[in-house]
């Protein structure tokens, strides 16, 4: 094979001279959205249905026939009715 000595600014003028001389730039990163706040409603819901969702569950953690929908239900009941958990 033959041994090629070429110096780093050799090799870049040949490898523009081969590319032609266009150079790549990074593409502008979009800009990250912020996460909405939880309102205070969600965090009442979700500690609520914490709660009432081990009712409709079985023994292995599975949900109940029609569980998860009810547990659902139940949830937004506590969470309207219950304004401190």
């Amino acid at each position: 094979m033959a041994e090629v000595t070429l110096t780093l600014e050799e090799y870049e003028a040949l490898r523009e001279m081969a590319m032609g001389s266009t150079t790549i730039t990074a593409p502008t990163p979009e800009p990250v959205q912020k996460k909405r706040k939880a309102s205070a409603y969600s965090k009442r819901f979700g500690k609520a249905f914490k709660k009432v969702s081990k009712t409709y569950k079985l023994k292995n953690g599975k949900w109940k026939k029609n569980g998860f929908r009810s547990a659902v239900r139940a949830g937004h009941k506590l969470a309207k009715t219950n304004r401190k958990l």
